[in-house]
């Protein structure tokens, strides 16, 4: 036979905790009496109804955004069903999100829903004088509840946000956590060209064109390593419709899921197939969509 076990609703909770205040406050005296009661009503009023909810609460907190998309991420905002709110931003570009955090909230709940700001940077910059268009998204997140280390000040819910505009909660406590470096990307593909970064504007279109394609590598195949990442890229470079060669379909099947492998796969090519993608000299084969 189970045991059942009944719940007070909220309501009677309340009442329950004022009839042990005032039980405290009858063995008191005078001033004893008032203040003993002041400041455990002030802890009653202080933690609210969430004495008496079911529902995770996490205070104190502080907010990173961490950015995977090929926009600037300038605003964000993550609200509970309770109506409390944190938010962050600033003008995260692609790959970026270290080091920036926004203190102190307070959310509740297992459901929230985030809404952010992103630009094209690509498009800004062709008139400096014209309203930046911002594009606005918006997502739903679910968090189971979740044991949180750390106090007010250390305690972060970073939110990544990735290319394909779905939104992940981590909570840490220290501002590390990019999980996509595209600017390592982009560095090593320079150096592999035999350029150095002179941060002039065509090194910054072409270093938003990389993490334009590693989105693209992400959302087709899951790739999150480096160097996975770089040497879709680089081929992608070198032939846009490198992945439907018949060679790299079999390695992208074999390292599924194996972080590194396919990047170790891409350096080993045959010459035959690094010269029939640079001639675009064989019969691709459809890719079959995005990678579950």
């Amino acid at each position: 036979m189970i045991e059942s076990t009944q719940i007070d609703p909220p309501g009677r909770a309340l009442h329950r905790m004022l009839e042990a205040i005032q039980a405290v406050c009858r063995r008191c005296t005078g001033i004893k009496r008032k203040l003993l009661g002041a400041l455990l009503l002030a802890s009653m009023l202080a933690t609210g109804c969430d004495a008496f909810s079911s529902e995770p609460t996490y205070g104190g907190l502080s907010v990173a955004g961490f950015n995977y998309t090929p926009y600037n991420l300038s605003r964000f905002v993550v609200t509970d069903k309770y109506g409390n709110r944190a938010g962050g931003g600033g003008d995260l570009m692609p790959g970026s999100g270290e080091g920036s955090l926004s203190c102190c909230y307070k959310l509740k709940g297992t459901e929230f829903m985030v809404k952010w700001e992103v630009y094209d940077a690509d498009e800004a910059i062709k008139d400096l004088y014209a309203p930046i268009k911002k594009i606005h998204k918006e997502t739903t997140v679910h968090l189971p509840p979740t044991k949180v280390n750390g106090g007010p000040g250390t305690r972060v819910l970073g939110l990544h946000f990735y290319p394909d505009d779905h939104v992940e909660f981590e909570f840490r406590t220290d501002l590390r956590g990019t999980r996509i470096f595209y600017a390592e990307i982009d560095d090593w593909l320079l150096r592999k060209q035999g350029k150095t970064f002179n941060d002039t504007l065509e090194d910054w279109i072409a270093f938003r064109r990389t993490a334009r394609i590693a989105g693209e590598g992400w959302i087709k195949y899951r790739l999150t390593d480096t160097h996975d990442l770089g040497q879709y890229v680089f081929l992608t470079l070198l032939n846009p419709a490198f992945d439907q060669h018949p060679a790299i379909q079999q390695i992208i099947a074999e390292t599924k899921d194996n972080p590194g492998a396919f990047g170790e796969a891409m350096e080993k090519l045959p010459a035959e197939v690094v010269e029939a993608l640079k001639r675009n000299s064989f019969k691709p084969i459809e890719t079959g969509g995005t990678h579950d």
